[in-house]
């Protein structure tokens, strides 16, 4: 069997059982954290890469010869140059729908608390006013009930078709928006055809060409004031500054992301600094965590060990 080197588990977080991916390899050697620099050492004798993040280039496969599989802990292939790798032989396999229900489940919690102005009734009794308030009960920011609403659904994969399906256990009414840069050959209606009475809006896209800020000025002026914006799929998708703008002057009803264009956000975000500095917005933003359940991260390793046996038996 062949020699294996995971370059980043920790991104993988605690408590990861990578017996799985040790039953198909003759050794892996595990590190916690790579650059591109070190993988070119720490590849040198391997047959099977195991990544994450790491940036694996043109120059980086070309010095590792021995090199003959990439297994990719994530759905997304955009730090492999996979035309060097085909020019090599190399194969590139990925995983995904390892975290519908971990992701789901996140969707609607933000969809929810949205709903439910958490963010807003939270920071009211951080303040003490329901401590003072004249009444039982605080209705400074009228709540949303979700059923008979109507949610747009952009993304009908796996993952858009399973927080469908739990939207409408609240009695939520689902409808899925064409495919962005396709509408033309989509019997599905478009966006711009849905924006106008939706009441919330789920993203569950790739982003590329045509979903770059498909959440943008122009049509949260032509959506309802009132609107709940989630994204759980790409930072950009939403531009995130003319969302903030909408909800700083009452133009969105609600914003809640676990996605930004730069992660981590090291030079810092709009969107991070409204929440320091302590703005009364219906606004929530998680660090990119949707997909991080236990479950979820060890179906990570279930499933690059299914593809390391699946390269092994071709």
């Amino acid at each position: 069997m062949p020699n294996a080197v995971m370059l980043d588990a920790e991104s993988l977080g605690p408590n990861i059982d990578l017996t799985t991916i040790h039953e198909q390899v003759d050794h892996l050697t595990v590190y916690g954290q790579s650059s591109t620099t070190e993988a070119r050492e720490r590849l040198a004798d391997a047959e099977i890469a195991i990544v994450n993040k790491v940036v694996l280039d043109a120059k980086t496969l070309s010095a590792l010869p021995k090199l003959s599989l990439i297994c990719v802990l994530a759905t997304g292939l955009n730090n492999i140059d996979l035309e060097a790798a085909q020019a090599q032989g190399i194969t590139v396999k990925n995983v995904s729908a390892y975290g519908t229900a971990s992701v789901s489940q996140h969707t609607l919690m933000l969809m929810l608390a949205l709903a439910n102005r958490l963010p807003l009734y939270q920071r009211a009794l951080a303040a003490g006013k329901w401590q003072q308030s004249d009444f039982f009960c605080l209705q400074d920011y009228p709540t949303l009930q979700l059923a008979g609403k109507n949610l747009v659904m952009v993304g009908q994969g796996e993952l858009g078709s399973e927080v469908a399906r739990l939207a409408e256990a609240f009695g939520m009414k689902v409808t899925f928006a064409a495919r962005p840069g396709n509408e033309d050959n989509d019997k599905r209606p478009s966006l711009d055809d849905l924006l106008s009475s939706a009441d919330i809006v789920s993203l569950h896209c790739p982003l590329n060409e045509a979903t770059r800020h498909l959440i943008n000025q122009e049509r949260l002026n032509r959506a309802k004031s009132s609107l709940l914006l989630i994204n759980c799929a790409r930072g950009g998708i939403i531009d995130e500054e003319a969302a903030l703008t909408a909800l700083r002057n009452d133009k969105l009803g609600g914003l809640g992301v676990d996605v930004l264009p730069s992660e981590p956000p090291r030079d810092g975000h709009a969107l991070l600094e409204a929440l320091g500095e302590g703005e009364a917005l219906n606004l929530i933003v998680t660090p990119h965590n949707a997909w991080i359940t236990p479950e979820a991260r060890q179906n990570i390793v279930k499933l690059t060990a299914d593809n390391i046996r699946a390269w092994h038996s071709a």
